[in-house]
C-alpha cells in the first residue's frame, strides 16, 4: 500500500500526482478483459513464489553498466515534457530528438518522466526516445501498481524509479523485488534521513537523493552533500536536480556521488549540446 506521511514536506504535491495515478490505475483494474492482457507481475518472494530474483549488476543490466562505466562523471539525462513547475514543454521540446542530442554529447544514459498527468510523459514516449538515442534509460513514475514495472519493462526500459517516500520499508522492497525479477534496476530516491534509515539491512544497487523539495520545488544542492555519507555503502549514488553547472556536478563527485541526473538544466538551456558537454567534462 503506498502511504504518505502527512507531516512529510513532500506530501502536498506527491499525494496529488499518487492520488492521480492510483485513480488511473484502478480504472484499469476495473475491466477485467483488458487486464488479463496485460500479464500483472508478481512478487517471487511471494508463496509459491520463485526465489527472490538477485540484485541487479553492471554485468547483467545496462543501465548500472552505463553508470559504472562512467562512475563520477556519469551523467543522466533526462527528457520530460514538463512539470508542475513550469507547465508544459509539449510542442516546444521535440522529444527524440533532445534524446539523441545527449546520446550525441555524452550522456551515460537516459531518464524519461512518462507521469501523465502532471509531468505529460508516457510509456510510448519513454520507447521512442529510447530508440532516439541508443542509450539505457529509466523510467521515471510514481510508481502505485506493479503494472506500472511490467510497462517499463515492456517500453524497453532497464531501471525504474521508486520513490521512497511513498512506500512503508516492506512495500519499496516489494517493488524491488518485482522490478529486478523483470530486468529491472531500481533506483530508489530519498529526500531526507528517515528515507535513507528505512534501507538499512538489505543491500541496494542505486540510491539517490533528490534535491528539490515537491512541496515548494525549491532546490538545494547541499542537501545531497550532508546526506550522502549516510547511503548505503554498495550502492551506486545519484544526485538528482537542481545540477545546473560542471561545478555543480565536479562538487558532487568530490562529496561521493557516482552519478548525476540532470533535467531542465539541460532541456531548458539555449545549448544543450554545450551544456551536457560542459557537465561531463
Amino acid at each position: 500500500m503506498t502511504v504518505i506521511d502527512p507531516r512529510n514536506p513532500l506530501a502536498d504535491i506527491l499525494q496529488k500526482i499518487v492520488d492521480r495515478r492510483r485513480q488511473r490505475m484502478e480504472a484499469i483494474h476495473a475491466h477485467p478483459d483488458a487486464l488479463a492482457e496485460l500479464s500483472l507481475p508478481e512478487d517471487p518472494a511471494s508463496p509459491g513464489g520463485a526465489t527472490p530474483p538477485p540484485l541487479q549488476t553492471p554485468e547483467t543490466n545496462p543501465f548500472l553498466a552505463a553508470l559504472a562505466r562512467r562512475r563520477g562523471r556519469a551523467v543522466i539525462a533526462e527528457v520530460k515534457m514538463g512539470s508542475p513547475r513550469i507547465g508544459s514543454l509539449v510542442g516546444r521540446v521535440d522529444p527524440e530528438a533532445q534524446a539523441r542530442l545527449y546520446a550525441e554529447n555524452g550522456a551515460a544514459a537516459l531518464s524519461v518522466v512518462v507521469e501523465p498527468d502532471f509531468f505529460y510523459g508516457s510509456y510510448g514516449l519513454l520507447s521512442r526516445c529510447l530508440e532516439a538515442s541508443g542509450l539505457p534509460a529509466i523510467a521515471k513514475d510514481f510508481v502505485v501498481d506493479p503494472l506500472q514495472i511490467r510497462w517499463a519493462a515492456d517500453a524497453g526500459a532497464s531501471a525504474i524509479l521508486l520513490v521512497a517516500a511513498l512506500y512503508e520499508p516492506a512495500e519499496l522492497r516489494r517493488l524491488a523485488r518485482i522490478a529486478r525479477g523483470l530486468g529491472l534496476v531500481p533506483l530508489v530516491e530519498t529526500h531526507g534521513e528517515g528515507e535513507i534509515d528505512g534501507l538499512a539491512g538489505d543491500d541496494w544497487e542505486l540510491v539517490g537523493i533528490n534535491n528539490r523539495d515537491l512541496r515548494t520545488f525549491e532546490v538545494d544542492i547541499e542537501r545531497s552533500r550532508s546526506l550522502v555519507p549516510r547511503l548505503p555503502a554498495g550502492a551506486l549514488k545519484v544526485a538528482e536536480s537542481g545540477i545546473a553547472t560542471g561545478a555543480d556536478v565536479a562538487s558532487l563527485r568530490q562529496a561521493g556521488f557516482d552519478a548525476f541526473l540532470v533535467g531542465e538544466s539541460l532541456l531548458l538551456a539555449d545549448d544543450p549540446a554545450a551544456k551536457l558537454r560542459e557537465l561531463v567534462a
